[in-house]
């Protein structure tokens, strides 16, 4: 004969209460959730867009032939983020480009300056190549993903390296929308890119127009009063002309400025070398863009003057 216990009833009271608990915990839960606002960020690879947008309004990928009203696109592609998740709010855009020494240049600098921007810089080899851009969106595109700081991610960009962060981003539950620039010809987005995201938006010449304008003389040398094209300078014509501007440099910045730069030797930052190029080209009435050599020259003649001021 079995000592087992008989089963106790079934105390229907204390089981609606337990339903009625559980029912109220996800309510809750719920509620919770309801108000909880969605939050998107944009991702936006700079060599990918300036190369398309080149390519479709001037015809050129070459960032010397053409200017391109970044701070004008930025707030574009956000108004369309803002009419596509009219319930999510931006966290922010991420501008990624490259640059040498991971230097800003004057432009990436005005970007930076932009509400709502983070510009994140990859290096930029010899050949001008953007290198570590796609691991910078890989890390930045899953590390939101796996915070949950960001319910939806748009993805302005179309190399095909890029599919690893599609996935890492989505397998934390975030959705990647893939936003791409017309293509003159074929594609200019990888196929496996967009087979991967959840959804694609393509931008027509008509949207990119406002927002790029063609120079007129990108590689032609400065003219002379008379209308001729001056000579090319010499390796030490330019020299001179760099220890000039260093000489007005130095005059107007002072010596706390001069100690500031000197760790640097023998790089400048991106702002004082892109000034150091704009006023040597107007005192030697000559482009030295392209010229490598003459950039060389006139960035020795820019320090050696300096570095004489310290003896």
């Amino acid at each position: 004969m079995s000592d087992a216990e008989p089963p106790r009833p079934i105390d229907p009271a204390a089981v609606t209460a337990g339903i009625e608990r559980t029912n109220e915990l996800l309510q809750r839960v719920l509620a919770k959730v309801s108000t909880t606002p969605s939050i998107h960020a944009v991702f936006a690879d700079a060599g990918y867009v300036y190369a398309a947008m080149g390519r479709l309004a001037a015809g050129t990928e070459d960032r010397r032939a053409f200017d391109l009203d970044a701070e004008g696109l930025i707030d574009a592609f956000i108004d369309k983020a803002r009419t596509i998740f009219p319930d999510s709010r931006l966290l922010r855009v991420y501008w990624y480009d490259g640059a040498r020494r991971r230097l800003h240049t004057t432009e990436q600098q005005r970007i930076a300056e932009l509400p709502d921007v983070k510009v994140r810089l990859g290096n930029l080899n010899a050949n001008n190549q953007q290198k570590g851009v796609d691991s910078l969106i890989r890390t930045d595109l899953e590390t939101l993903a796996r915070h949950r700081a960001i319910s939806d991610a748009v993805l302005i960009g179309g190399d095909e390296d890029l599919v690893s962060a599609v996935e890492a981003a989505q397998s934390y539950g975030a959705r990647v929308h893939l936003w791409g620039i017309e293509a003159t010809g074929g594609r200019n987005q990888a196929d496996p890119l967009l087979w991967e995201v959840d959804s694609q938006r393509t931008f027509d010449l008509d949207f990119c127009k406002p927002y790029v304008t063609r120079r007129s003389a990108a590689y032609e040398p400065y003219p002379d009063p008379g209308g001729e094209a001056c000579p090319a300078p010499g390796r030490e014509d330019v020299r001179f002309v760099g220890a000039r501007v260093a000489s007005r440099w130095l005059g107007e910045r002072g010596r706390d400025a001069l100690a500031e730069l000197l760790p640097g030797h023998p790089y400048l930052p991106g702002s004082t070398d892109q000034e150091l190029l704009n006023e040597a080209e107007g005192l030697l009435q000559h482009s030295l863009r392209g010229h490598a050599d003459l950039r060389r020259a006139l960035r020795d003649g820019f320090w050696d003057h300096l570095q004489a001021q310290l003896l």
